[in-house]
């Protein structure tokens, strides 16, 4: 086997195997960070010998084997892990022939699952849970991770390089809480593999409007999750919002990179495979039980699948989603979602009355800057003829954002807003 066509394979089995592998060794050495340092080491073990010797029938056990002898070999050179080294019973398994090549691990299901837990724990800020998130979980180097979020790379590696230490500093425990931590905690979990597709399906800054590799990322985790935590409604219905998202990433951008609004978009272009993959995957995100209450990603996958049934813009049932709004605003007291309310009723009803619901919104200070409340009321303004008052709106929206094709577009509507003269 050819050196570059090793380095690929080992790559691609890294890609999908590193969480689970960094899953299983945090349950063994009890820290995330002394984990990934073992698992790289596998890796680099694997690029050395994979070229001379081929790759091996069962490439994942022979990175988890290669891995669980370098902690052994830790052990045996710190007194400390002896003891824990005679414990678990390790030894004589790590290094009982070559046949260990060939085992089948065990369900990593558990493992990976509490990988997830402690990645996202509510202790780390919110940018360390995503790079560490990205880096242990979806297997992405410190390099990718900060080129998809257009960050120096050491400002990432600080920031990964601080999660651990704060993980191990905090004594946070390799494990699933229960009750009502389990709870707070999976709302982290989700929030975070949310962010990461947000930041791909609309960057915050940069001149790309959009960045599909973060959005890839974000559906790989979002499966990952769906097959560890199978009866949690609300990681379903993250994944089917995801999902139905992503299938108008064709159809979100013009030929020059400027981003095309919704209802202007070709439906044609939609991925039809992709939205059939997210209605199935709604369908799971509905809990058990009589009169059951979708959650919040339960609803803005609803919302999505209203758009995704109709094959034209004129053909969306504004009415069901802005009752889906609705349901939203009451279950997360959201402005945002309420500004989305707004928007679905001007579809539905008109302008009028959906401007007044946006006017009530000015001082929520989530909306001051904002950038789509004052292109929203920008839009309704229009609609109503203040061409004036529309064209200013547009403008402060294009002031506050930093995402390059965005500011085009708002900027391309504030030019539209030239009053005619005489009205």
């Amino acid at each position: 086997m050819g050196h570059t066509e090793a380095r690929g394979a080992v790559e691609a089995v890294w890609r999908i195997e590193s969480g689970r592998l960094v899953a299983v060794l945090t349950r063994m050495v009890g820290d995330v960070g002394t984990a990934e340092e073992v698992a790289q080491d596998a890796l680099v073990s694997a690029l050395e010998t994979w070229p001379r010797e081929g790759t091996p029938r069962n490439p994942a056990a022979w990175l988890t084997t290669v891995a669980k002898r370098r902690v052994v070999d830790r052990w045996r050179r710190d007194a400390r892990f002896r003891d824990r080294l005679t414990e678990l019973g390790r030894e004589a398994a790590l290094h009982d022939g070559q046949n260990q090549f060939d085992a089948v691990e065990d369900d990593y299901g558990d493992d990976l699952l509490r990988l997830v837990f402690v990645c996202c724990h509510p202790v780390l800020p919110v940018a360390s849970r995503v790079a560490l998130t990205l880096r242990l979980l979806g297997g992405l180097t410190t390099a990718e991770v900060a080129r998809a979020f257009l960050l120096p790379e050491p400002t990432v590696a600080q920031r990964i390089v601080r999660a651990k230490r704060t993980l191990r500093e905090k004594n946070v425990r390799f494990e699933v809480p229960a009750g009502d931590e389990r709870d707070v905690r999976l709302a982290s979990v989700l929030s975070v593999v949310h962010l990461v597709f947000n930041e791909g399906y609309v960057a915050t800054a940069g001149d790309d409007w959009m960045r599909p590799e973060l959005a890839e990322e974000a559906l790989y985790l979002g499966r990952v999750l769906v097959r560890i935590m199978p009866g949690e409604p609300e990681a379903h219905g993250l994944l089917a919002l995801m999902e139905l998202h992503a299938s108008r990433f064709r159809a979100r951008c013009a030929p020059d990179g400027t981003p095309v609004p919704l209802e202007d978009q070709d439906r044609t272009r939609w991925d039809r495979r992709q939205v059939a993959r997210g209605l199935a995957t709604l369908e799971r995100s509905v809990p058990a039980g009589p009169n059951p209450t979708r959650g919040p990603y339960a609803l803005q996958a609803a919302i999505a699948a209203e758009h995704a049934r109709a094959p034209r813009t004129e053909d969306t049932d504004w009415g069901a989603i802005a009752d889906l709004y609705g349901e939203l605003v009451r279950a997360t007291r959201s402005p945002v979602a309420e500004l989305n309310r707004a928007v679905a009723l001007s579809m539905d009803r008109g302008p009028r009355a959906a401007l007044t619901i946006v006017d009530t919104l000015a001082d929520e200070p989530a909306m001051e800057r904002y950038p789509l409340f004052f292109a929203v009321r920008g839009d309704l303004l229009l609609r109503l003829g203040y061409r004036s008052q529309a064209r200013a709106e547009f403008e402060h929206a294009a002031m506050l954002t930093d995402n390059g094709g965005e500011r085009v577009l708002l900027q391309r509507r504030a030019r539209g807003c030239v009053p005619v003269p005489g009205f």
